[in-house]
């Protein structure tokens, strides 16, 4: 996992948590993988949501996305 792009991830996913958190909530990285892809926990009420799909695309995609432009997939594992 290379530091630095696993930092801004990081950062990003930081700019949500506290969405995630205010409905119980929350994402951890699991791997940053040398293809671009980013791998995510959700946690919490986050884990059994029914809309943890549009979460992860809507919110949590689109933030790292847009902060870390490299990152060419996220994934909920």
């Amino acid at each position: 996992m290379n530091q630095e792009l696993t930092n801004r991830v990081q950062l990003a996913l930081d700019t949500v948590r506290p969405f995630l958190k205010a409905d119980g909530g929350d994402a951890q990285i699991v791997d940053v993988t040398k293809e671009m892809l980013v791998r995510i926990k959700l946690l919490g009420t986050c884990s059994t949501c029914d809309l943890s799909k549009m979460t992860m695309q809507a919110g949590i995609e689109q933030a790292i996305m847009k902060a870390v432009p490299e990152i060419l997939a996220v994934e909920a594992v």
